[in-house]
């Protein structure tokens, strides 16, 4: 059988307590007070079953109130999976959506996410889904945005001679005539 991990003892299980009452976080609460089991004297199977965990989890507590106390036992955000996209990556792709399109060459007008999901595959051998390009180009501060087309050849005064006015919907009644008396 091993040895357990020895509890730092700058805290007494009373602080830990303390600590518990004032926190907000019932996931933190619940690891505090498994840590105060074990300072008060517990065993490790008694604070696994005060948090509801198993001894290693308990372990993994200890190590993490060891190394920063009671609020390294604070519920943490997941890291999430790490990004696909260097630095370098990055400023070549916001060189190419800066500069735009050329359609001889690119043979799109505008910039799509699949079409800059595949430019960065011709030119870095990048596989990357179209979710977390999205996601890479809104943290780059980029948004998706499309203007509304315009033909290259519409002219303004065209556009005034085609517009219609709509009748009005409600019309006045006629001028009602004073009913003659008999």
């Amino acid at each position: 059988m091993s040895v357990p991990i020895k509890v730092r003892d700058d805290f007494s299980a009373v602080d830990i307590r303390g600590h518990a009452r004032r926190c907000k976080d019932g996931a933190q609460v619940r690891r505090l007070l498994a840590i105060a089991t074990i300072l008060d004297g517990g065993s490790r199977s008694d604070a696994a079953l005060i948090g509801g965990v198993t001894l290693q989890i308990v372990r993994d507590w200890v190590l993490r109130f060891n190394a920063d106390g009671p609020e390294g036992l604070a519920t943490r955000k997941a890291p999430g999976p790490q990004t696909i996209l260097n630095d370098g990556h990055r400023r070549a792709l916001e060189e190419i959506v800066e500069a735009g399109p050329i359609p001889a060459v690119h043979g799109v007008v505008r910039w799509r996410i699949i079409d800059l999901a595949q430019w960065l595959w011709d030119e870095f051998r990048i596989s990357i889904s179209k979710q977390a390009l999205g996601h890479e180009l809104r943290t780059m501060g980029y948004r998706k945005l499309t203007a509304r087309p315009r033909h290259h050849g519409q002219r303004p005064e065209d556009i005034t001679a085609f517009k219609k006015s709509s009748p009005p919907v409600w019309r006045k009644s006629p001028a009602s005539f004073p009913k003659e008396r008999l």
